[in-house]
Parts: structure tokens; C-alpha cells; sequence
């Protein structure tokens, strides 16, 4: 096993378990890179989101409909309500990926991707380089994934068949009681690529 992933419903608390368990990994000296997606809410309501690295550089992923902004000609990609921006995303995102065999050799190194969605796999860079990262031997990933709903994502299939990844299924249920086995695996998965 060289990968854990989290899955499960919207909003059942995948990213919180991230990034618990990347301040956990972080506090014993593991090198922590990649990056979040975030809510972001206006007035009470929820108008879009942000991709947020782990050392707190921000960008735009979506916004609804009516301030997203999109340019006229500009091709737009939407996903429900939210129109994503993909340039925004890569911008911020793909140098990431790039950065992964640098400082330190990149061996025993983390990469968080929250998450391999809809939104995010509008960008064939972005699914090429989860695509090169999931068969480096320069770090473990700490990723999360949809629940299978509708048309299935190619690349989520992917991920959740291959045998070197380990896929958490988080619950309401179980969401408290599982940072200490996410923690736990990725150490598993360190240890295997050292």
C-alpha cells in the first residue's frame, strides 16, 4: 500500500480528516505538501470554493453562477450551480505537483489532493500529473474522492481500484474514531517508500 484516500457523502467531513491527520504527520517531522478544497460562504450561504495549499497560498476553484465572473469566449466549465475556474486552479495546483521531487529528494513526503472531483478533473494537466504522482516512488498521496454517484469518473475509478491504495469510507458515524487509522496508514505507506 502506497496511497489512503478518503471517500464519502458532501459535507460528512472528508477534508476536516485531512487535515487533522496532516497537522498530526506534520508535528513528527513528516513533510506535508499539497493542497485543500475549501467552502467559501458569503452572508450564511455557500457561493463557491477555493483550492488552499497546505502552506496557506490561496486561489479560486468555483463560484455560483451569478459571481463567478467568467469571461465572454472564455469556454466555461460548470458543475451544478458553480462555474469552476480552471485557470485559477491550475495555476495554483500544478506547480505543486512539480514541486514534489524537490527538497529533500521528496522521499517520506506527503501530498495531500482534496480532492479528485468533477470539478478538478475539468483539467487534463491536473489528471495527468495525480496520474504520474500516484506511480512516483517520490511520496505517499493523502487524497479524497467522491462516493460513486451518477457517470463515474474515470480517473476516481482509477484510484479506488488500484491495489496500492487503501480508500477510508467516512461516515457521520465514524468520522471521529478514524483520524488515529488515516494517521496510521499513511505512516504504513511512508515506511513502504523509504
Amino acid at each position: 500500500m502506497k496511497h489512503v484516500f478518503l471517500t464519502g457523502p458532501p459535507g460528512v467531513g472528508k477534508t476536516t480528516l485531512v487535515q487533522k491527520a496532516c497537522e498530526a504527520l506534520a508535528a513528527s517531522g513528516v513533510v506535508v505538501e499539497g493542497f485543500y478544497t475549501k467552502e467559501v460562504r458569503e452572508g450564511g450561504r455557500r457561493v463557491g470554493f477555493d483550492v488552499v495549499t497546505v502552506s496557506g497560498e490561496r486561489s479560486r476553484l468555483s463560484r455560483i453562477r451569478d459571481i463567478a465572473g467568467v469571461s465572454h469566449g472564455q469556454r466555461e466549465y460548470t458543475v451544478g450551480q458553480y462555474v469552476v475556474d480552471l485557470p485559477s486552479f491550475e495555476k495554483l495546483s500544478l506547480p505543486l505537483f512539480r514541486n514534489i521531487g524537490q527538497a529533500g529528494g521528496g522521499r517520506g513526503k506527503v501530498f495531500v489532493i482534496d480532492e479528485i472531483g468533477k470539478m478538478e478533473l475539468f483539467s487534463q494537466p491536473f489528471i495527468q500529473a495525480v496520474r504520474q504522482t500516484l506511480n512516483s516512488s517520490h511520496s505517499s498521496i493523502l487524497g479524497t474522492i467522491p462516493i460513486p454517484k451518477g457517470k463515474p469518473l474515470v480517473l476516481v475509478e482509477e484510484v479506488r481500484s488500484r491495489r496500492d491504495v487503501k480508500v477510508f469510507t467516512v461516515s457521520k458515524e465514524n468520522r471521529n474514531v478514524l483520524l488515529q487509522e488515516i494517521v496510521s496508514a499513511v505512516r504504513d505507506c511512508l515506511r513502504g517508500t523509504i
